[in-house]
């Protein structure tokens, strides 16, 4: 499969690869410290750390090390967020998966709708054998919807980062494609 050209559709949203037109809209959600307040990095300061994700997107695309997709609104074409499967390891057949939305579409079933086609893809086209989400436990968002996605809550490791001076847990949540069928 041409990773580069791959484009996914739902109901609501397109999933398409990152272009250069993507970094103002992708900037205005990843620098907002609320959309990071749960990530592993802190908010973007500067359109270029969307440029930078963009190229290396792009990069770790063609040689299929990762995929990183926008999600776009089929109703007025803007770009809401970017999921993307990522530590991809071939030969154990398992990705991370991961997820960010802008702050005005959360609780509205972006990421249910738009992780079940990306979770299709990779069990039905990658042929990925397992997917794995790290969360913070206290992000109680995304433990919902990966509950919803199907995935098993799989392990706690305690004071596993710290960004900006705090420290956090990591729970584990894993979903097999033979917990599908």
């Amino acid at each position: 499969m041409q990773l580069t050209t791959i484009q996914l559709d739902t109901e609501r949203f397109t999933l398409r690869p990152l272009n250069s037109e993507d970094a103002e809209a992708l900037f205005a959600i990843f620098s907002d410290a609320d959309v990071m307040r749960y990530w592993n990095t802190p908010p973007w300061d500067s359109l270029d750390d969307a440029t930078q994700f963009i190229k290396q997107s792009r990069e770790d695309l063609t040689t299929q090390q990762a995929i990183a997709l926008a999600i776009v609104s089929k109703s007025d074409e803007t770009v809401i967020g970017k999921c993307l499967l990522f530590s991809w390891d071939k030969e154990s057949r398992r990705a991370e998966i991961g997820f960010g939305i802008a702050k005005s579409h959360w609780g509205q079933g972006v990421i249910q709708e738009a992780g079940s086609a990306l979770i299709d893809c990779a069990f039905s086209t990658l042929k990925l054998r397992r997917i794995e989400a790290e969360i913070d436990p206290a992000n109680i968002g995304s433990t919902k919807v990966l509950t919803k996605l199907g995935f098993t809550k799989e392990g706690h490791l305690r004071a596993r980062w710290e960004i900006a001076g705090e420290i956090s847990d990591s729970v584990l949540y894993g979903l097999l494609a033979s917990d599908l069928q």
